[in-house]
């Protein structure tokens, strides 16, 4: 992800919590306001917080589809966001991305966790995958998925 990719970032972003924003009544021209503001504080306290975080730009295609934030610590890689746009939810390229994490963080032999808002849709394929409470967080839950360690 570079700083040209920042649009494209704020309009996932607010697409995902259009929704949530439309039901305060606040006219559209402040709806979107509001989620601008909401995106450029996330990235500022991502980037203050998550010093050395991976920032990616997920394609699919050519086509900028979603992104994922990911920090790697000593003992553990942790999922600080991820999002696709609409059209592209439910169509299995979450599940094989987490695959794909899952399989960076065993060959590494290190925990993958993620925050999860207790209503997220997306709690059902993190449950799916083998993802465990680790941790309530009030509105969020810690979840985290561990290497099976045989022998």
């Amino acid at each position: 992800m570079t700083e040209a990719d920042l649009p494209f970032a704020a309009a996932l972003y607010a697409s995902t919590r259009a929704e949530e924003v439309a039901a305060s009544g606040w006219p559209l021209a402040d709806q979107h306001s509001f989620l601008a503001q909401q995106h450029r504080a996330q990235h500022e306290h991502y980037k203050a917080h998550y010093p050395g975080m991976a920032w990616l730009i997920l394609e699919q295609e050519g086509q900028a589809v979603g992104r994922l934030y990911l920090m790697e610590w000593e003992s553990e890689f942790r999922v600080v966001d991820i999002s696709l746009v609409a059209s592209h939810r439910g169509r299995g390229i979450g599940a094989a991305l987490f695959g794909d994490l899952m399989a960076l963080a065993g060959a590494r032999d290190k925990k993958l966790s993620i925050h999860v808002e207790k209503n997220n849709p997306a709690r059902r394929l993190y449950d799916r995958l083998g993802f465990e409470l680790a941790a309530d967080k009030g509105v969020y839950d810690l979840l985290e998925w561990q290497p099976r360690r045989d022998g």
